[in-house]
């Protein structure tokens, strides 16, 4: 999948190629993987959740998120992960924890995503979540037997504004297990704002069987010129701030390293991870990005065990579509390795598989959550019926 044109017909022949002998209806009992004590949820950014001309939600006629014509700003947050702290709160509801990018803009490198919030830098509140689209997340989710649900701040406080979560999860029998929330580490002016912003989604997570917030890191401040170093103190008082405040109200807030935010690299979230107050700091490592990054998943998911409570569990082959990633199985993450570390472990949050939407995308979500399926089954795991 390295071509620059990935068509559907060459999707199907390496999806055949790569699954034809491992799917649980073509495996003999006898031969099929050991049962895996594991439980798996999907997170939503593989489905468009907004309306508008791009996937991103962007105004119609903009370049789909990913795609050429446009990078972010040095420094901007990765916009599938929420944007920089400063928008206004969706009318009605809590306060947002990250604010809309420019209009038609492109996630910064790496990060690809069509959770961005509509709308313009500091331009008023974020277009609502489109419930239609939404819940076509929730239902491809529950059909395909995931045991839970991922999704960006602005989703949830959008669709409960609009008086639609309870409806959804209660249909589909899907619990909210997580939201991916974007937080400013690096600037202690915001830090009180936007703990607060994480606080309030995590209590309307909690009244949908919410677990976990997944603190997403906002940008790289100065671009290339980012010195870790310079910000590390004030990440690490974030962070403790704001576990502390997760946890007095019954959450798990864990760490996730993102491409081109403040804890990026191997050294900054080993820095990181070695600095926090694990009591109330927990780690929910992206095993694609670290493949992506040079980095051995395998590795880092051993040497923080004992703090993994929550995962994105990615695959990733370097091609053009999807920043990189693709399907489960299709790349080259060690993802059997990395289960076999997960094997039996009661996690404060959920093992969530995820693939970035955008650009090129040569399989529909639906097509992508019925590969992890696959694969899983293969695998051994037991999803939901």
């Amino acid at each position: 999948m390295t071509d620059s044109n990935i068509d559907r017909r060459r999707f199907n022949h390496i999806l055949a190629m790569s699954l034809g002998a491992t799917t649980l209806a073509t495996v003999p009992a006898w031969a099929q993987a050991k049962k895996r004590n594991v439980v798996i949820g999907h997170t939503g950014i593989t489905w468009p959740a907004r309306g508008g001309g791009r996937r991103g939600g962007g105004p119609p006629g903009a370049a789909p998120a990913g795609a050429p014509g446009g990078a972010a700003p040095a420094g901007a947050a990765p916009q599938g992960a929420g944007a920089p702290a400063a928008a206004a709160p969706a009318p009605g509801g809590p306060p947002a924890a990250g604010g809309p990018p420019a209009a038609g803009g492109s996630p910064a490198p790496g990060t690809q995503g069509m959770g961005a919030p509509g709308g313009r830098r500091g331009g008023g509140p974020p277009a609502p979540a489109d419930p239609e689209m939404n819940e076509t997340i929730f239902k491809d989710v529950s059909e395909l037997g995931f045991a839970g649900l991922e999704l960006f701040d602005w989703q949830i406080n959008s669709l409960e504004t609009q008086g639609l979560l309870a409806g959804l999860v209660a249909k589909y029998k899907l619990p909210l297990v997580s939201s991916y929330t974007n937080i400013n580490l690096t600037d202690p002016a915001m830090r009180a704002q936007t703990i607060a912003a994480a606080v309030s989604v995590g209590t309307i997570m909690k009244k949908y069987g919410g677990r976990t917030i997944v603190i997403g890191p906002s940008g790289r401040v100065g671009g290339p010129s980012y010195n870790f170093s310079e910000h590390k103190q004030n990440i690490v008082a974030t962070l403790n701030e704001l576990g502390k405040a997760i946890t007095d109200i019954g959450l798990c807030a864990a760490l996730h390293q993102h491409t081109g935010t403040a804890v990026e690299t191997r050294d900054e979230t080993y820095q990181t991870m070695e600095a926090v107050d694990t009591r109330y700091v927990k780690f929910g490592p992206d095993i694609g990005q670290l493949q992506k990054g040079g980095v051995d998943p395998v590795e880092v998911v051993k040497h923080f065990l004992p703090v993994v409570q929550h995962m994105h569990f990615k695959d990733w082959n370097g091609g053009p579509a999807m920043a990189g990633y693709c399907a489960l199985g299709l790349g080259k993450v060690d993802l059997a390795g990395v289960l076999d570390l997960m094997e039996g472990r009661t996690l404060e949050g959920m093992i969530m598989v995820e693939l970035d939407s955008g650009g090129q995308m040569p399989y529909t979500p639906r097509e992508a959550a019925e590969t992890a399926r696959k694969f899983l089954i293969a695998q051994g795991v037991a999803m939901k019926a």
